[in-house]
């Protein structure tokens, strides 16, 4: 069974000045370093967007989901597979999913 305490959901880690309003990714990088390092895996659900994965220690899985849209039967057994793969790797391991905004996808 999947805990929820091993789950965040977060906005967009964000550079330059959508740092100002998301969070700063060097803040997220110093905040899962600290937290749960070496346990964490970062899911990027934005199509839109992406970001360099080594702020993460390339612990980084992209699934490209339109914003405001349902996401393709593929992309969906994709994301759970690896979710599982990962969560059962080890009792420690978390993941950290976001979108843009944190609540849309």
């Amino acid at each position: 069974v999947l805990s929820p305490d091993r789950i965040i959901a977060m906005s967009f880690p964000s550079s330059g000045k959508q740092s100002f309003y998301r969070n700063p990714i060097e803040e997220v990088a110093r905040f899962l370093d600290t937290k749960h390092a070496d346990h964490y895996k970062v899911y990027n659900l934005c199509s839109e967007k992406g970001y360099d994965p080594k702020y993460f220690h390339y612990r980084v899985e992209r699934i490209f989901i339109d914003d405001h849209n349902v996401p393709a039967l593929q992309d969906m057994l994709k994301f759970t597979a690896s979710v599982r793969e990962w969560m059962s790797q080890d009792e420690k391991n978390i993941i950290a999913i976001h979108c843009k905004g944190g609540k849309g996808r």
